[in-house]
């Protein structure tokens, strides 16, 4: 037996404290606040007629009743499908269809984006009125029982459901309360959407007794607000949010003086951004790897506090995490694995590894392998002291001529540029080479050149081996992103093509 919400009932013998804070709302929840307003949930859901192994699709803002939905999910075995606000009609059509959903969970806003689909509707009620509800027994689940349908974000063609089970998220939560050394005592400010796999950081909080401080939605100056007034410890973070710190002119030191370490993750940190950030504000960052089918650093890799006595570099994402296992292979062959400091496919191994992709067998096949390995479609390497080093996604690489360039070494080096703030290099097709690389790039405020790309161009030429400097650059206003951070080159190898 393990049904992933029992945490819920373990918490709410022991603790009286609040786990859970929406400031919108200015409202707190404990352990057993949670559990009635999850278990009155998900009796209504049963009431529609929900059975084990059905399929429930979220669509709201990120909320408590967000929360509180997955939780109810959980609780009577069903499977949740987290889907994000901003999706449009067609992918919210998309995944309910391919994952046959029972059940849209919505608030009073979302009803309407439900209209078309074969499914019934729940809005939840006034949450606060079920705070006394008794609690709901859970369902009986088993290690390998799915509970989450994750939907990738599609940056290599139609989104895959990637099938996690309770036992995924048992290893993920053990995971991140032992990288974060989470205590009763510690505060986290959570800034992923909660249709997104990084929410595991913040219930990763809210099983080790800490609080769990939301953000509806990132927004700078109210997060460093919130990290002062909560007095925050772990913060969470990503490579556009660690260079907003970076550049900012000086007051975030105040705000981020009760900081221990902040997370990094959803993209690669450039290495000197990330080292303008430590000599700046002496956080440790915790760089991690993963991927959603693999529940964030359920299985995966991560850098820990311990480790910056040999992390100088600022490059790495560390070595695995516990039960984990990593190895470089061949990206045409991964029955051949590469010795260290070859480029390579990254595969990763371990208990959170998730269980395939719902109803696609051949992509299923692709990817996970029959001996436990996930070929993640990222490349890297590893050092002489096995720490992983990432590249870019292997359908990212740009083969120019027979020439390997890996987009995230070239903007490694073009960062460096007093005018760039941010930068994002990719292939286009070309006639005679195949491909060739060309660099979008977002110039500074305030920083004047009559000859911006000249610049960058003739920096680029001096730092950067001949076949990797950009062909062209292209100013634009802003880069595209999943969720406003995870960088999407496809959209721009799309355009500009």
């Amino acid at each position: 037996m393990l049904n992933i919400t029992t945490f819920l009932d373990a918490n709410s013998c022991r603790l009286a404290k609040p786990v859970f804070f929406c400031p919108e709302r200015n409202t707190s929840y404990t352990s057993a606040e949670i559990l009635s307003i999850s278990s009155a949930i998900a009796r209504d859901l049963l009431s529609l007629g929900a059975v084990k192994g059905d399929r429930i699709l979220l669509y709201m803002n990120s909320s408590p009743e967000y929360l509180f939905s997955y939780f109810a999910v959980w609780r009577i075995g069903c499977v949740s499908v987290p889907t994000n606000r901003v999706y449009t009609p067609s992918e919210l059509a998309y995944m309910a269809k391919n994952s046959g959903a029972k059940i849209f969970i919505t608030d009073p806003n979302g009803v309407s984006a439900a209209r078309d689909l074969q499914v019934r509707i729940y809005v939840p009620g006034d949450i606060e009125s079920l705070r006394g509800e008794p609690r709901l027994l859970p369902a009986h689940t088993e290690h390998d029982d799915l509970c989450q349908l994750q939907y990738t974000s599609g940056t290599t063609g139609k989104p895959k459901g990637a099938m996690l089970t309770h036992g995924n998220w048992l290893a993920a939560i053990h995971n991140i309360c032992d990288v974060l050394t989470y205590k009763q005592n510690d505060v986290y400010l959570g800034i992923y959407p909660m249709g997104h796999v990084g929410l595991a950081w913040g219930i990763a909080a809210m099983r080790a007794g800490a609080l769990f401080v939301m953000m509806e939605r990132y927004e700078y100056q109210k997060y460093l607000d919130l990290c002062k007034e909560h007095k925050v410890t772990v913060l969470a973070g990503m490579p556009p949010v660690i260079h907003s710190l970076t550049e900012a002119p000086p007051g975030p030191e105040e705000s981020l003086s009760t900081v221990r370490e902040i997370i990094s993750g959803g993209g690669p940190l450039h290495h000197d951004i990330w080292k303008k950030f430590h000599y700046r504000y002496n956080i440790p960052v915790i760089n991690a790897y993963g991927l959603s089918e693999t529940v964030v650093i359920g299985t995966g890799t991560v850098i820990r506090p311990e480790d910056y006595a040999s992390a100088d570099r600022f490059q790495s994402v560390g070595h695995p995490v516990c039960f984990s296992e990593v190895k470089i292979v061949d990206e045409t062959d991964s029955s051949i694995e590469l010795p260290v400091d070859t480029p390579g496919e990254i595969a990763l191994r371990g208990p959170a590894v998730a269980k395939g992709y719902w109803n696609m067998p051949k992509e299923t096949a692709a990817s996970f392998l029959e001996d436990g390995w996930f070929l993640t479609g990222d490349v890297g390497y590893l050092d002489k002291d096995l720490r992983l080093f990432l590249t870019d996604r292997k359908k990212d690489m740009i083969v120019m001529s027979g020439w390997k360039i890996y987009p995230t070494e070239v903007e490694e080096v073009l960062i460096g540029h007093e005018g760039v703030a941010e930068i994002a290099v990719f292939g286009i097709p070309d006639e005679h080479r195949g491909e060739m690389p060309v660099a979008a790039v977002v110039w500074r405020r305030g920083w004047d050149s009559s000859s911006k790309e000249d610049s960058l161009a003739a920096y680029a030429k001096e730092r950067l081996a001949g076949y990797k400097v950009p062909r062209k650059i292209i100013t634009v206003d802003a880069l595209p992103r999943v969720n406003g951070w995870k960088l999407l080159r496809r959209e721009l190898r799309e355009q500009y093509s």
